[in-house]
């Protein structure tokens, strides 16, 4: 089962909870208050090279007569793509720049070169997913409705499709976005069918603008090349679906990526949510190019810590993190990316199969523990045992 006492699970009093939620408050202060120049100069000089590429790509396309130069506008393309759509549209969807009150620059007017709706997307996945993070039959963003993720959910014989269905939404992520934060939307204006169908004809009329853009627009001012460029066009956007869609299960889906009851719910208070946010989230490795595009979502952990706080200062805040982690005897997940999306394979195709046929119990699988995992290892408050930090995960259980 998931984790239904965050305390319990991670051996930690009361008092260490509140005292480890006043140093990641202070965490929070201490970048808040060191905002300025120089991240404002990040986020608009990163506007303007994913323009740029952006503009370069498309004349490479048109001008060139080449397979190479194909390929390369092609990628150069879907490159310029998935900076927009991660460290551009994803972040400042999340408010992360609202403090420099730059209109163009802001959650509120942002909107980002896919066909899901950003607004209905905010909801989905800024309240959705980053307030209730991981939490079962909560978070949408929990196999996204497609795919079983934990035993939590019970298994049905339609999840035997599940690993054809991953590489699906893996090929048309951002159609998988669109349609889910619709559905979310859905939900939350339930009574309100008015509002229901306006929210269907936004997504609907994002969808056709986005369509005529890439697949109408740009191949007629390619001429009699259209059809180079409305290839390229759609290769670039399968690269983009691609490397987002590896970004984000990579960050949420690992071994040590816990999930969670409701009962989690009941009062929780700041500082509980700080743990769960911790508990909950995994990290892979970068440099800084690697980071840069991702939209820094290599650091998911901090992400979810702190979402609104520029992504360019994850990288400083993760040094933080880890210390208080250590501190605290939690688990700081993180590995390298391959390892990481190997993980979470393994969790996709494992799931697909009834539970009869995997070993571990609900309590002690990879992909999802409960409190229950150690309770047997001996530990006090304020510290895992050795045995638990020193545990190493079968690959198949």
């Amino acid at each position: 089962m998931a984790i239904a006492d965050i305390a319990a699970y991670a051996h930690l009093s009361d008092a260490d909870i509140e005292s480890l939620g006043r140093e990641l408050d202070a965490i929070r202060s201490d970048v808040e208050d060191s905002l300025g120049q120089r991240d404002a100069a990040y986020i608009g000089n990163t506007i303007r090279f994913q323009r740029i590429l952006d503009l370069v790509s498309r004349l490479i396309l048109i001008c060139s007569r080449s397979r190479a130069g194909w390929v390369l506008g092609a990628c150069a393309l879907g490159f310029a793509k998935s900076v927009e759509n991660m460290e551009i549209g994803h972040n400042v969807s999340h408010g992360q720049w609202d403090w420099m009150n730059d209109p163009e620059i802001h959650s509120t007017t942002w909107e980002w070169d896919m066909v899901a709706v950003s607004s209905q997307w905010k909801y989905s996945h800024n309240y959705r997913h980053h307030v209730f993070s991981n939490i079962v039959g909560v978070d949408d963003d929990l196999g996204f409705g497609v795919m079983r993720m934990t035993r939590d959910q019970p298994w049905q014989p339609v999840h035997l499709a599940q690993p054809l269905r991953n590489l699906l939404l893996a090929l048309v992520f951002e159609w998988g976005i669109a349609r889910h934060g619709l559905h979310s939307e859905r939900d939350r204006l339930i009574l309100d069918d008015g509002r229901v169908a306006q929210s269907r004809s936004l997504m609907w009329g994002k969808i056709g603008r986005q369509t005529v853009k890439d697949y109408v627009l740009f191949p007629a001012l390619a001429g009699k090349r259209w059809r180079r460029v409305l290839a390229a066009n759609a290769v670039a956007n399968i690269l983009r679906n691609l490397w987002a869609y590896g970004v984000i299960f990579c960050g949420h889906f690992p071994d040590g990526a816990e999930k969670f009851t409701e009962d989690v719910l009941d009062r929780e208070t700041r500082p509980e949510w700080y743990l769960r946010q911790i508990l909950g989230a995994a990290n892979f490795r970068a440099g800084p190019l690697l980071a840069f595009a991702s939209g820094n979502l290599c650091y998911q952990i901090e992400h979810h810590l702190f979402p609104d706080l520029p992504s360019n200062r994850y990288a400083e805040i993760a040094v933080r993190v880890q210390q208080l982690c250590e501190k605290y005897g939690l688990s700081y997940t993180t590995g390298s990316l391959a390892h990481q999306y190997l993980l979470t394979l393994r969790t996709i195709h494992k799931l697909a199969l009834p539970d009869s046929f995997l070993t571990a119990t609900s309590d002690d699988a990879p992909e999802t523990a409960s409190e229950r995992k150690h309770a047997d290892e001996g530990v006090t408050p304020r510290g895992m045992s050795e045995k638990r930090r020193r545990r190493r995960y079968r690959w198949w259980r």
